[in-house]
């Protein structure tokens, strides 16, 4: 590779022209929301119906409004940094780098899928109205930003940059990257050379990672201190789900089973209930998992039909569930259940703590009145998923969660947002595996006489996956630090999940191509990566629902 001369602006133009293009496009986002409502509403009030009609459109603002909070965050990143001193070339062109590619696709056309893009025609807004609110700075910060010479710059710090480093300075303090220096040790010495393994064999996580992990404190991470755990924040939560995931994702997501039941058992538990479970939760010893999805339902969790009938001091559960991950292992499901036949849709539900004998492969069930049969998958091995069935499985009536019946899908919601933060985090961590694994084949592998990293269109992928990764990481951290400020973060949260599992699948891809056919064996651990980053587009809200919620959310103001 020859080098490179950037074509950048300098950070201060490029920061004032910044700020006049995301004022632009936020007159030109309002436009678009005001075109579709109007269009969805009738009789004064938003219509399922019409939105339905018209899904394109209303998922497509869920798109723009993501893309316009990668713009904010970019800024954010850029002052936050300079102000810092930590801005340096590298940070400074993933920043104009991916601002420009941001522009240009809202401007041009924002991918939803691999065939799917939205454009601003879309929303019923005129090329007139359109070009009106394209001041000279877009094209200026579009020509000067995405450029070959600002790629091939981007490619050369990133060949000379340490392997194990995360490319581009994060923004975080010195506690937090300690953390994730922590957690990147260990998964370098205990997960990275067998997690191919595991995934060849659908074997098990060794239960002496599960304890390495919680001698490290990651299933306490956010449980307060009171309850035995370390009281942090979810951006803590970030930074361990990422690297975690970065070397397997299936130990990324060990944590954050404990992480969601931890948190239901916060908002919605007794005192006697948050003293029972949250400490043992806190140390490992207790394993969880979440039992809500059914067969015959989804997403749509108010068709749930599992049955809860109180009989004295139990419960008698009736029903079936899918989808439950490590379940044999765990020790408590947060199970999910119809309390109140006569109460339709969300209002009948209720959450339990129901303990469980742990299993074994021979006899992965052996609590009576429940039975299962394990789900194979392509990818996120390491935990396994099962289908269950309850035939008057009883759990004490002293395990209604909050003792009171018909709240489960509101201590449900309370916990989606750290939910889908921690899903863009894990997929965060399964991009960068990804890109880490490219970037190691490209520089390796030899074709015409040189590392096949030294060809543009090589090299231009492994900026892309970079460029991508940081804006998505950015949003992120963003909803992480809303959550921790006691701020609703549903919005952000949502974008975050939408942004990082479409990375995820792009960089995953981009990987394997680079690997040539090589990519498409199974010794090479990147086809195992490709299958991990399929499911970040489907679990905790697949795409479409997830793009759904937030068009409501925003079509509401």
């Amino acid at each position: 590779m020859t080098a490179a001369v950037a074509t950048k602006l300098d950070p201060q133009s490029w920061l004032a022209n910044a700020k006049e293009a995301l004022g632009a496009v936020e007159a030109l986002y309002n436009e678009a929301l005001a075109s579709v409502r109007a269009r969805v509403t009738k009789d004064g009030k938003l219509s399922n119906d019409l939105i339905e009609a018209d899904q394109h459109a209303a998922h497509g603002l869920s798109w723009f409004a993501t893309y316009v909070q990668g713009l904010k965050e970019l800024i954010d990143y850029a002052e936050r940094l300079s102000g810092e001193g930590a801005y340096g070339e590298t940070e400074e062109l993933l920043n104009q780098i991916g601002y420009a590619e941001l522009l240009a696709q809202i401007y041009g056309g924002i991918p939803m899928s691999q065939g799917e893009f939205v454009r601003l025609s879309d929303f019923g807004l005129s090329s007139a109205k359109v070009a009106a609110s394209r001041p000279a700075c877009v094209d200026a910060l579009i020509l000067s930003g995405n450029t070959p010479a600002n790629r091939a710059r981007l490619a050369e710090l990133i060949d000379h940059h340490a392997a194990a480093e995360t490319i581009g300075g994060s923004g975080l303090d010195e506690t937090l990257e300690a953390i994730r220096s922590e957690m990147r040790k260990f998964a370098a010495d205990n997960v990275v050379p067998f997690a191919q393994e595991w995934h060849a064999k659908n074997a098990y996580i060794p239960l002496e990672v599960i304890g390495g992990l919680a001698e490290l404190g990651v299933f306490g991470l956010t449980i307060p201190e009171e309850y035995g755990g370390s009281g942090m924040g979810k951006i803590a939560m970030c930074v361990v789900s990422e690297e975690l995931s970065r070397a397997y994702i299936g130990v990324g997501s060990l944590g954050t089973r404990s992480e969601i039941a931890g948190e239901l058992i916060l908002v919605g538990g007794t005192e006697a209930q948050k003293q029972k479970y949250l400490p043992k939760i806190a140390t490992g010893e207790t394993l969880p998992t979440a039992v809500f999805t059914e067969p015959n339902n989804g997403s749509d969790l108010a068709g749930l039909r599992t049955r809860a009938v109180r009989e004295g001091d139990v419960y008698k559960v009736t029903g079936n569930k899918t989808w439950i991950t490590h379940p044999v292992r765990a020790d408590i499901m947060t199970l999910l259940t119809r309390t109140n036949p006569n109460e339709k849709g969300y209002k009948g539900l209720s959450m339990f703590i129901a303990e469980k004998p742990r299993g074994t492969d021979e006899n992965p069930f052996p609590a009576k009145g429940m039975t299962g049969g394990e789900i194979e998958v392509l990818g996120y091995r390491g935990m396994k998923e099962f289908e269950i069935g309850f035939d008057n499985f009883e759990v004490p009536a002293a395990n209604l969660l909050g003792g009171e019946e018909g709240k489960g899908f509101k201590q449900l919601m309370e916990t989606f947002e750290s939910a889908r933060i921690q899903t863009a985090a894990r997929a965060l961590g399964v991009a960068q595996c990804a890109l880490d694994l490219g970037l190691k084949y490209a520089k390796e592998r030899i074709q015409f006489g040189k590392p096949l990293f030294s060809f543009p269109r090589v090299f231009n992928k492994i900026v892309s996956m970079a460029v991508e990764i940081h804006i998505a990481r950015q949003i992120t951290y963003f909803a992480a630090r809303e959550k921790d400020a006691g701020k609703r973060c549903d919005l952000e949260a949502g974008m975050a999940k939408l942004l990082g599992a479409r990375v995820a699948w792009a960089a995953a891809d981009n990987a394997l191509q680079i690997h040539g056919g090589n990519g498409f064996a199974l010794e090479y651990p990147v086809s195992r990566v490709l299958c991990d980053a399929r499911i970040l587009n489907i679990f905790e809200g697949a795409a479409e629902i997830q793009a759904q919620v937030i068009a409501r959310r925003l079509l509401e103001g």
